[in-house]
């Protein structure tokens, strides 16, 4: 295959990466926290855990975990937010030949239910918030031990005994719960301070994470990524990345803003292990939505890297406070998860000086695919190009490929394009090539520089009297009027063209009227994708990274 966007490449990315320079993730880890040991690797509500400690309790806990009997590559589920414990628990699993199963801790219990099961998990680390979740449905599941941790188990003795009281009983945050047999947190490294952990020989092809997909599609479905799929990942990001981090105080330690989840794989990829790799201080942040903690989080680091998505730098923009934070450490803002609308791109950069740098990717890809240059200083309204070692191909409805120009599903291969999906061969056939591509279901155009530009997903584009529309073009149009915070559009049943254009709106300006946007829309749009409806709401159904669900607006099925 011609990879004629290596042209386009910044000075000193490679065409390929050499993922066999680790034979594992878990080398990878273990050669960070032996080079960086004296360094701090994560700060949370102001307590820091270097990478010297981040070493010894993960051995501890992977010791644990051993000591239950449990076999190589069964499957151990984390259920927690951005605490310290996260990275403990994630490398302890890893080290101790086990795979991490990522749960979101907001899950309801059938969505945990069903992953628990899926997986076959047979261990699982929680927050006691979200142990009255697991009670519901643990007589269901293949869960066998369950080690339950609070938010002050790593803050230190009077700190974490205040956290707790507060988070328990001023903020109410923690439902009565049973579970009976359950192990705490600090027990568990008790228990273990006795043991020793066993090395478990692993390689390219043992699997190191169940992630599963965010269930928008239908059923959530795991997506198996190896060892070689992960580092691979963080190795492309590494090589992508270093352009844009080889300016002065180059040597010095990078700081990462992580607010996304770790359960996302943006977060575990980006921030986590890329973090993990270059030595990096990673400042977890538990509940980004309040804006106000985090800013004031924000206002103690000088901060380098910041991976977020669109309404999260959309949120942080529209509080005053924001723009009062010293920016002049930003070296990378890299915008994922979903399109960032140029509005919020435009001012971010007008705010921060740092140009949000757009990629690519889901979970089933581990889950970078493609990005635009790290160091850019405009953003380009684009995915960017095929990172090293990947290739993107554009196919038509047969898998045909396109010409450049043309619209069609983006397909990606690549070594960290996923194993396939966990126990279901059908669903993995249905989206994986002959030669290898996965198709991502989302419809792209990639131009002569090899930059691709998304114009949506497949299922969300929306039929007019035989005309395309794309909501990622209205919305993007729609997020560039003053009065306007939020939106989202979908297409709705109409007697007359088979669809309808629904346009959602979160007003910034209470005044705002139906009509004031009607007539907006008809200066910016030919008709058939100017909206037929206009519903004011006060906000729009999110994941819990952000992402706009698009197929709840759409399942409401209201016309008007």
């Amino acid at each position: 295959m011609d990879k004629f966007w290596l042209k386009s490449y910044p000075e000193g990315i490679p065409a390929e990466i050499d993922v066999n320079q680790y034979t594992s993730l878990v080398q990878l880890l273990e050669e960070s926290f032996q080079k960086f040991a004296a360094r701090n690797a994560y700060v949370c509500m102001d307590k820091f855990l270097t990478y010297g400690e981040l070493d010894i309790l993960s051995k501890k806990v992977g010791a644990w975990l051993q000591n239950k009997g449990l076999k190589k590559g069964a499957r151990v589920a984390i259920m927690m937010p951005n605490i310290l414990q996260y990275p403990v628990v994630m490398a302890a699993i890893l080290r101790a030949g086990y795979v991490v199963v990522n749960v979101n801790p907001l899950y309801t219990p059938r969505e945990l239910e069903h992953q628990l099961k899926d997986s076959g998990a047979e261990a699982i680390f929680i927050l006691e918030n979200f142990a009255i979740t697991l009670e519901k449905v643990l007589e269901k599941t293949p869960i066998k031990h369950i080690v339950v941790a609070t938010m002050g188990d790593m803050l230190g003795g009077i700190k974490g005994t205040i956290v707790n009281f507060v988070v328990r009983n001023v903020k109410k945050m923690v439902p009565a719960f049973s579970l009976p047999g359950a192990t705490r947190f600090k027990q568990v490294l008790s228990e273990s301070a006795a043991l020793s952990l066993k090395p478990v020989t692993l390689g390219h092809d043992d699997i190191a994470f169940l992630q599963y997909t965010g269930g928008t599609t239908g059923v959530s479905k795991g997506a198996t990524l190896s060892q070689r799929n992960v580092v691979a990942n963080v190795l492309q990001n590494d090589a992508w990345l270093k352009p844009a981090m080889a300016g002065s105080h180059s040597e010095e330690q990078k700081i990462f803003v992580c607010a996304l989840p770790l359960y996302h794989i943006f977060a575990l990829t980006v921030c986590s292990l890329m973090g993990t790799r270059l030595g990096a201080l990673n400042l977890l942040i538990p509940n980004p939505r309040d804006m106000p903690g985090f800013i004031k989080e924000l206002a103690k680091y000088k901060v380098n890297v910041f991976p977020a998505v669109n309404t999260l730098y959309n949120g942080l923009l529209n509080n005053p406070d924001f723009a009062k934070l010293d920016f002049s450490g930003y070296e990378i803002c890299s915008g994922g998860g979903m399109a960032v609308q140029k509005a919020v791109a435009d001012k971010w950069l007008k705010v921060t000086g740092c140009a949000i740098s757009e990629g690519y990717g889901l979970s089933e890809t581990s889950p970078v695919a493609t990005a635009n240059p790290a160091n850019t200083k405009e953003f380009s309204g684009t995915i960017g190009m095929p990172i090293p070692s990947t290739e993107i191909m554009i196919l038509d409805d047969d898998g045909n490929p396109l010409p450049l120009g043309q619209p069609g599903e983006i397909a990606i291969r690549g070594p960290q394009v996923m194993v396939g999906y966990w126990n279901r061969p059908d669903e993995t056939a249905n989206v994986m090539t002959a030669d290898g591509f996965f198709k991502s279901g989302d419809v792209g155009i990639m131009d002569f520089r090899g930059y691709t530009t998304i114009v949506d997903r497949k299922k969300d584009m929306i039929l007019v009297s035989g005309f395309n529309v794309y909501p990622n073009e209205i919305e993007g149009v729609i997020a560039l009027h003053p009065g306007v915070l939020e939106c989202a559009c979908v297409g709705v049943p109409d007697a007359n063209s088979g669809e309808a254009v629904k346009l959602f709106v979160v007003r910034k300006d209470p005044s705002l009227t139906a009509e004031q946007l009607m007539e907006y829309c008809k200066e910016q749009f030919t008709a058939y994708k100017k909206p037929k409806y206009i519903e004011f709401r006060t906000d729009l159904p999110k994941t819990n990274v952000g992402k706009i669900l698009r197929r709840e607006l759409r399942d409401e099925k209201k016309t008007a």
